[in-house]
């Protein structure tokens, strides 16, 4: 008997822990996690052709001299001879907007750092994506478009220098409190777009007068080992997003470092009523963001907010401290919207919001139409959840969008101002071992 029961528990225990190592391995909806997003290798500069050492040709350490014509002259030589890396040795470069082509790669060796100029003239106004929209705005200062293979890598910096436009930027706005991001002309770090099987790593970017990083319909993207900074005070720097996700799939974001004055990592794709119709937007999906850390941001992970669908999202292992929110869904009006196959365990750390939904108006436009759009936020898994935060669930109850299929797990949560969870503002709503300041859940 004792052999029996001993052979059922041995089952039990290991039926469990296959079941536990099946979702490891499969994205929330059940699709296979492939084996790329476990390859982690090292960017090998000397694989990817002729290097092109930027001050073999004429150009020098000088913080104070625009150089962008000459480092694209250089780039362009790699292009037109089969491709190569441009090395960026120790020292400061500055410059405006740089395109690079086919089979071209960026590389920052220790001590180098890429500096954008801080007159916006410098970048080239161009057709791009900003915002959800497809529009004429400024070129980043790293520009990738359509170049299958990218790399950027190494030890240097990108530096965005963006002091200047964030005092312009919030001088316009005690002017205008109505004026947009965009009416301050500024430009972003790094845009990578239309192209796959991209690697940024080991990098710092830090400083951005907009949004970090950029990458637009960019499959097969890993972003490893990066750091990316910019500040909440004395200056603050805004909509400084670390990293924006726009039309993206398949995406591994791994032991990077994230603190800015806006979302760290933003997933987006698309606004506006009829934003599902419009081939230039799309859907995010398969990714996974892990073993990361969080400095200052306004969320670790945003949906939003111009996006019309993100899914099958995993966000695993990280460590958070002074985060405003966790997991923020906005909400758009003017946008319909599906957040859906959402997993964010093993986390630990301290935030303000754990979780915050609720409707996200500024500056929406339903252009035209009268009634609002309907979003969807279903399927969001929280377990393995150790944190200290003000409030648990900061959630709004609307009839913009429809809240299911919410399942807390093995969560321990202190909550020094609001304790409790609204289930009733999700339809099936699961609680199992959920104890906040050492007791079980308040029901509401």
């Amino acid at each position: 008997m004792k052999r029996i029961l001993h052979r059922i528990i041995l089952s039990i225990v290991t039926c469990s822990a296959c079941l536990s190592l099946q979702a490891q391995a499969s994205f929330p909806d059940g699709t296979p996690i492939s084996a790329w997003f476990k390859e982690v290798n090292p960017t090998k500069i000397e694989t990817l052709g002729k290097l092109y050492r930027i001050t073999d040709f004429d150009i020098v350490a000088d913080s104070t001299l625009v150089q962008t014509a000459k480092i694209q002259a250089v780039i362009d030589k790699a292009s037109k001879s089969g491709g190569g890396v441009l090395v960026v040795p120790k020292g400061t470069f500055l410059s405006g907007s740089l395109f690079f082509k086919a089979n071209t790669h960026l590389h920052l060796e220790e001590g180098a750092v890429l500096k954008g100029s801080d007159f916006v003239g410098d970048f080239a106004l161009i057709k791009t994506r900003m915002e959800g929209q497809t529009v004429d705005y400024f070129a980043a200062l790293i520009n990738a478009d359509r170049v299958d293979g990218f790399t950027v890598s190494g030890k240097g910096t990108l530096d965005g220098n963006g002091l200047r436009y964030w005092k312009s930027f919030w001088l316009r706005r005690a002017f205008n409190p109505n004026c947009t991001n965009m009416d301050e002309m500024r430009p972003r770090i790094l845009y990578v777009s239309n192209s796959k099987n991209v690697q940024v790593s080991g990098i710092h970017m830090k400083n951005s007068p907009f949004w970090t990083s950029h990458y637009y319909k960019v499959e097969n993207l890993k972003l490893i080992g990066l750091r990316i900074t910019a500040p909440e005070k004395p200056i603050k720097a805004p909509s400084s997003d670390a990293i924006d996700l726009d039309v993206c799939k398949n995406v591994l974001i791994k032991d990077c470092y994230l603190s800015v004055n806006d979302d760290a990592i933003a997933l987006k794709g698309g606004k506006g009523p009829q934003a599902d119709k419009d081939p230039n937007n799309g859907a995010n999906a398969n990714i996974i963001i892990e073993d990361c850390a969080f400095g200052f941001c306004h969320s670790a992970l945003t949906c939003g907010s111009e996006s019309i669908h993100s899914y099958n999202v995993i966000f695993r292992n990280n460590t958070l401290n002074k985060a405003r929110k966790l997991l923020q869904l906005k909400m758009r009006p003017d946008t319909p919207q599906t957040y859906e196959n959402i997993r964010i365990e093993n986390i630990k750390g301290n935030v303000v919001s754990l979780v915050f939904i609720k409707p996200w108006t500024q500056f929406f436009d339903l252009q035209g139409e009268k009634a609002i759009k309907l979003s969807y936020a279903r399927n969001i898994t929280l377990r393995n959840i150790e944190m200290d935060c003000e409030i648990l669930f900061d959630v709004n109850n609307s009839d913009q969008y429809k809240l299911a299929d919410f399942n807390f797990e093995q969560m321990n949560i202190q909550a020094s101002k609001k304790s409790y969870i609204a289930q009733a503002y999700v339809d099936n709503f699961k609680l199992t071992d959920v104890l906040v300041n050492g007791k079980p859940v308040i029901k509401k």
